[in-house]
């Protein structure tokens, strides 16, 4: 029902800033400029649904294997004490908990192509025990939440950007980004909790977020130890040796179940193609509306005048350039990543500007974008609260984001 509301309301506040456009300022390319972008936000809509596919095909085969050989079934083990506490309506070791496990550690290491396809089977598996199938359940939405704030580790595509252009140092924004992330996940669990009446106090929930917490700042003290020019390259070439090890872990262990694993991929495989043509309607129908709102010239007006709000109380605006960015990140992810390229181009890749919006964009991950996939594809239509608690993340990301940018950088 809320994505309903804010699907109507982008629409309305984007008829009604283009007729003030049209009316009072005489900007006679308003609406033809508006009727574009919808027609080039559908064919993006489908051509990321078609990208998807060759992922989704490949890792929805990849956990099939793991399923087989019991590599999904170990990890649910692992997890399985912290998940009960967050997610108290599953049973005791429930199939979804490897699936959610890999996407959250795909996503912790900035692959958002392997991230998604496993992300999709944990939402499948999750809906099988979903009572009504059209309303989200209360673990939907804490798995949902827990992708949309995003936790990073290693934030490939944003230091790929930076270096593309020539950065000094590509992976300065390392330290901030991962700080960041960390605060957008921790509210949105303990946002979701509050809501769905998860005790966060409870010694399980807070030994894991204790441990990963001494986790991160171990790994931080390290890459604090090792040359700066460093960094960027053990993030990438760790990153995806990992990631690869995984695949073989599971390839070794159905080999050592006896598994056919060739016929457990293909098996698994089938499952890609179909829930990547499910998702086109629901990711047309999202990246339409943001577009309208964006095109409109909305995003400018709330920028321009937020830069006056502060600029009146006698403060530093200089965050006020990398705004459009933290604005389009729960957006749209590609428009977020253009905003931040924009921002690089315009007040240069190592400018304190740039430095922020490349934190903003590896903060958090894209709300309604993954709302649109993840729930479009289990065919939920009734979100509750999710909108809600993944843009309340999303807000702790954004502006610890700003707040990092100014002690990293300002």
């Amino acid at each position: 029902m809320a994505l309903n509301y804010l699907w109507i309301a982008f629409f309305l506040i984007a008829f009604v800033v283009g007729l003030v456009r049209l009316i009072f300022f005489g900007d006679l390319d308003v609406f033809p400029e508006m009727m574009n972008a919808t027609f080039d936000s559908a064919k993006t809509g489908f051509n990321i649904s078609l990208g998807l596919t060759g992922a989704l095909t490949l890792w929805m085969g990849l956990m099939r294997v793991g399923e087989k050989g019991g590599m999904v079934n170990l990890m649910s083990r692992a997890i399985g004490p912290f998940f009960s506490r967050l997610f108290p309506e599953l049973p005791k070791n429930h199939p979804a908990y490897g699936s959610m496990m890999m996407n959250i550690a795909a996503n912790m290491l900035g692959l958002d192509n392997a991230a998604t396809p496993v992300g999709l089977k944990a939402m499948k598996e999750l809906q099988a025990s979903n009572p009504d199938k059209e309303r989200a359940s209360n673990a939907q939405i804490m798995f949902l939440v827990l992708n949309t704030s995003g936790l990073t580790i290693i934030p490939i595509s944003v230091m790929v950007i930076r270096a593309e252009r020539l950065a000094a140092n590509p992976s300065d924004i390392f330290l901030p980004i991962l700080l960041a992330t960390f605060f957008s996940t921790l509210v949105g669990i303990v946002t979701v909790s509050i809501v769905q009446g998860i005790k966060l106090w409870d010694k399980v929930i807070m030994a894991y977020l204790g441990g990963f917490t001494a986790f991160i700042g171990g790994f931080i003290y390290w890459l604090t130890c090792i040359p700066k020019e460093q960094v960027n390259t053990v993030s990438l070439v760790g990153a995806n040796v990992l990631l690869f090890s995984v695949i073989i872990s599971f390839i070794l262990m159905a080999l050592r179940k006896k598994v056919n694993v060739y016929d457990a991929f293909i098996d698994g495989a089938k499952e890609g193609f179909n829930i990547a043509v499910k998702i086109i309607p629901f990711l047309v129908a999202i990246l339409v509306a943001i577009a309208v709102f964006r095109v409109s010239g909305t995003m400018d007006f709330l920028v321009d005048g937020i830069g006056v709000f502060f600029s009146t109380l006698g403060l530093d605006t200089r965050f006020v350039e990398a705004l459009p960015t933290a604005f389009m990140k729960p957006l749209s992810g590609g428009a977020a990543r253009g905003m931040m390229v924009d921002a690089i181009t315009t007040h240069g890749v190592d400018s304190f500007v740039g430095q922020m919006a490349s934190t903003i964009q590896g903060s958090t991950d894209t709300t309604f974008y993954v709302l649109a996939v993840y729930f479009g594809s289990v065919g939920i239509k009734r979100t509750r609260h999710a909108v809600a608690c993944g843009l309340i993340a999303d807000f702790a990301g954004i502006v610890a984001s700003i707040l990092l940018a100014y002690l990293f950088f300002g």
